[in-house]
């Protein structure tokens, strides 16, 4: 830890620094600008445009809506909301339904498209608060608890506040902990096909949406159906971390012919969704933080979302905690606008065992999804909901 910042440095005075444009950076970003603080937010990516953003995530009501709230921004979410795309089915290898759960428009977790509520975010905040193309290469400490940023572009800056957002492999992280990311056992590949008659996976209606989980011990296929009918699927596999490597992706029809063969037996319209691919695959090895993780207070420096608390997807909170985190980190710094330092330790007491708490949810969960009981165990957890 290094030298105590000046706790009598005001909010309103200081240079404050967000590394990372995803959804927790940027929700920091505007419950500051409400407050009239301003910031500033570096992001590697070139434009909002340089990435797609995934596909849909589930806004839980006391965490990201809550975020969005505080954000001022909760009634505009409404409008983003995607009525159906809750629908839920568990079948198991043979698409025998176990489960099934019709969508809804009134959810309580509504889906949203991510690149919508990124977008949102976006526009929410001057043109001139968010820095594209700027690629962090080097953070170092400096005097009485500022930081000293480098980019890739030769932009250099001492800020007096400094927060890591940028995600899993976070270039902000290394100054407060010494954890990394470490793989959970798990490969995602992911896949996009078109409509075609596995509609009826879903539901009878054409028009039928939501997701569709295929699983048992060790593997599974996660998709999700979008109303216009594209399929978006995460084939999951529990692996070594290098076996992925084996296959040559360069020929995607005989590596998907390799991924479909540790499928063998299951349905051929649950085989298509990985067989029938019409974009490159994408690969996606699941690694997660310690679910304790936590660090020193460091003066001047502190984390959110994936930086601070990554955990594999089996909940579906971490877009969730991400703006949460966003927000409980701005109302902290404007509630205590002439002692940061305080305002980073209230922050960071609360955080720690609030996002302990759902990694360790999230691991039971990844369990339940591939363990011995699955695909039943799957069932059970969803009917506990």
């Amino acid at each position: 830890m290094h030298s105590t910042f000046a706790s009598s440095q005001s909010l309103s005075q200081s240079r404050i620094a967000i590394v990372g444009a995803g959804l927790g950076g940027l929700t920091l970003a505007r419950v500051l600008h409400l407050h009239g603080i301003a910031s500033t937010v570096f992001e590697a990516e070139a434009s909002p445009q340089a990435r797609a953003q995934g596909g849909l995530l589930d806004l839980h009501e006391h965490s990201g809506q809550a975020g969005l709230k505080a954000a001022g921004l909760h009634d505009r979410f409404q409008q983003l909301r995607l009525p159906g795309e809750d629908a839920k089915r568990i079948v198991d290898r043979h698409a025998t339904v176990l489960f099934d759960r019709p969508g809804r428009f009134d959810a309580a977790r509504p889906e949203v498209d991510r690149g919508a509520l990124r977008r949102l975010l976006i526009q929410s905040l001057p043109t001139d608060c968010i820095r594209w193309g700027h690629k962090l290469s080097l953070v170092e400490p400096a005097d009485g608890g500022r930081h000293r940023l480098l980019f890739t572009d030769g932009t250099e800056l001492s800020v007096d506040l400094l927060v890591g957002a940028d995600g899993a492999w976070s270039r902000v992280r290394p100054l407060l902990s010494a954890a990394k990311p470490a793989y959970i056992g798990t490969t995602f590949i992911e896949t996009q096909r078109p409509y075609d008659a596995t509609e009826h996976l879903l539901g009878p209606d054409a028009t039928a949406c939501g997701t569709l989980m295929a699983v048992e011990p060790g593997k599974g296929i996660l998709s999700h159906r979008y109303a216009d009918g594209r399929w978006r699927s995460y084939i999951a596999l529990n692996k070594p971390e290098d076996w992925i490597d084996a296959i040559d992706f360069g020929c995607k029809s005989a590596a998907l012919d390799r991924i479909a063969a540790e499928f063998d037996g299951w349905a051929p319209q649950l085989r298509a969704l990985i067989t029938e691919c019409e974009t490159t695959p994408v690969l996606r090895r699941i690694h997660a933080l310690p679910a304790d993780h936590r660090w020193t207070r460091t003066a001047g420096a502190t984390l959110l979302g994936d930086a601070a608390h990554l955990m594999s997807p089996f909940a579906g909170e971490g877009a969730n905690l991400a703006i949460f985190d966003g927000a409980e980190l701005g109302q902290a710094l404007c509630a205590s606008p002439d002692n940061i330092e305080r305002a980073l330790g209230r922050y960071e007491q609360a955080l720690f065992p609030r996002s302990a708490a759902v990694a360790e949810r999230t691991a039971q969960n990844h369990r339940r999804f591939f363990g011995e009981q699955a695909p039943h165990s799957v069932v059970e957890l969803f009917a506990a909901h």
